[in-house]
């Protein structure tokens, strides 16, 4: 399988998982990369912070920086406009996984 074609498939996916964590909690860069590391996705840097810094330029999440352990961090939370995003996406999520799923 094409890699760059998976690749592209799953940064969708990726993007639905920013905001569902981010709606449970306030979120931070590597603590993402860790926990997208436990579904399986290999994200780093390059591609996880110009994510969020598109995520927050549309609207979805709001960010704030806090100094943690003496270094800045960057906090994300999700905003109604990124809820309302993840309602619409785990409806046509819902609807993907009914149809695929099929026998």
């Amino acid at each position: 399988m094409d890699e760059t074609l998976l690749r592209d498939l799953f940064l969708g996916f990726i993007r639905i998982h920013i905001l569902y964590h981010a709606e449970k909690e306030r979120v931070f860069g590597t603590g993402l990369m860790e926990e997208l590391s436990r579904h399986g996705y290999t994200v780093g840097p390059g591609t996880l912070y110009p994510m969020l810094h598109a995520m927050e330029a549309r609207g979805m999440l709001v960010s704030e920086p806090v100094v943690v352990g003496g270094r800045r961090r960057r906090y994300y939370q999700i905003t109604e406009y990124g809820r309302a995003a993840l309602r619409t996406a785990r409806e046509h999520t819902k609807d993907l996984i009914d149809e695929i799923m099929e026998e």
